[in-house]
């Protein structure tokens, strides 16, 4: 009677090795992407493992160095399309220097956000990217900072003090909207989305810079607090308009808020660009094709994501160094709602 067959066992690194006619070392450097290893001795070693079928467990490895080739970005709204842009450029930037992305999204809830760097932490992730939820105390600074994993924070600064941020200049950008606002004649210009923390703070703070620099008196009741989405600046809009119906110009507080107010006004049947003008800011590119195309403070999201990211590999590559800070020059992107 004729034996069954045996299922041949896995190929192990030290078959690749031996296939490829290198050491065990030189394979695990070469699937570990070293740069170390030579072009041609690195495609004779894939060659050899492809042709065996050994697949590398990275994590594995991961375990018993206790560090990985991940890195973690948790952010805190991933449905404003501005932090989608700025993923796509941390991704970027990251897999060109050998990192891939874990992404967690902490929907502004600080419990939630608690939990997720936590995870993070147990996965030996070897780096953390994180845009905090509004209330998040500077105090994380040091939790993390005792877990031996570099942290670099984006957008929404946490305070003073030594950590590594990627940004943008919040009151320049709001300034320069204003500021064109009323040069063109409008004397009635509303704030309009946000509710609070350091970005909210520093936009109003460029709003109300520019209306004294025109001599024009701040007026609390022009500014329309609300939740930074598409929601809160449709009845924000709303709100405003019937509050104060000579109002002809706002500055919003981003791009999604103005997107939100400019379906407030196709329904109440104002014009926007001809009866009243919206800013927004950050400058996704959604805005090109809302109707009519939407006036912004462009902080090119991708190249924000894209510096970000390169800030996480310099300290992954030098650990002791100082503070590192990238902050992005905002510029004016006119067009018909403005």
């Amino acid at each position: 009677m004729p034996r069954p067959a045996t299922r041949a066992r896995p190929a192990t690194i030290l078959d690749v090795a031996q296939a490829a006619g290198v050491s065990k070392s030189t394979v695990s450097l070469v699937l570990q992407d070293s740069p170390l290893i030579r072009d041609a001795t690195a495609d004779k070693v894939r060659t050899a493992a492809t042709r065996l079928g050994y697949v590398y467990n990275r994590r594995a490895a991961e375990l018993r160095r206790q560090s990985s080739n991940t890195i973690a970005v948790v952010i805190n709204d991933l449905t404003n399309p501005f932090f989608t842009e700025v993923l796509v450029g941390i991704e970027r930037k990251l897999l060109e220097g050998g990192y891939i992305t874990l992404m967690a999204h902490t929907g502004e809830s600080l419990d939630l956000q608690h939990r997720v760097l936590r995870s993070m932490r147990e996965h030996h992730t070897a780096g953390i990217i994180l845009c905090p939820v509004l209330g998040t105390s500077p105090q994380l600074l040091q939790e993390v900072r005792a877990w031996r994993i570099p942290l670099l924070v984006l957008v929404r600064p946490l305070g003073k003090g030594s950590y590594d941020y990627a940004g943008s200049r919040n009151e320049r950008g709001t300034m320069l909207a204003t500021r064109h606002l009323l040069r063109r004649g409008h004397r009635q210009v509303g704030f309009l989305g946000g509710q609070s923390g350091t970005v909210f703070d520093d936009r109003l703070r460029g709003y109300r810079r520019a209306l004294k620099e025109a001599g024009c008196a701040f007026d609390a009741a022009l500014l329309c607090r609300s939740k930074p989405d598409r929601e809160g600046g449709y009845t924000g809009l709303q709100q405003l308009l019937a509050a104060h119906p000579k109002l002809t110009a706002a500055v919003c507080y981003n791009d999604i808020v103005a997107l939100g107010a400019l379906a407030a006004l196709g329904e109440l049947g104002v014009a926007a660009g001809r009866d009243f003008a919206i800013i927004g800011f950050d400058g996704v590119r959604d805005t090109a094709h809302s109707n009519p195309p939407l006036s912004t403070v462009d902080i090119h999201p991708d190249g924000l994501g894209e510096a970000a990211a390169q800030l996480m590999l310099e300290r992954l590559q030098h650990p002791k160094r100082a503070s590192l800070r990238y902050v992005a020059e905002p510029t004016l992107l006119l067009r018909q709602s403005g």
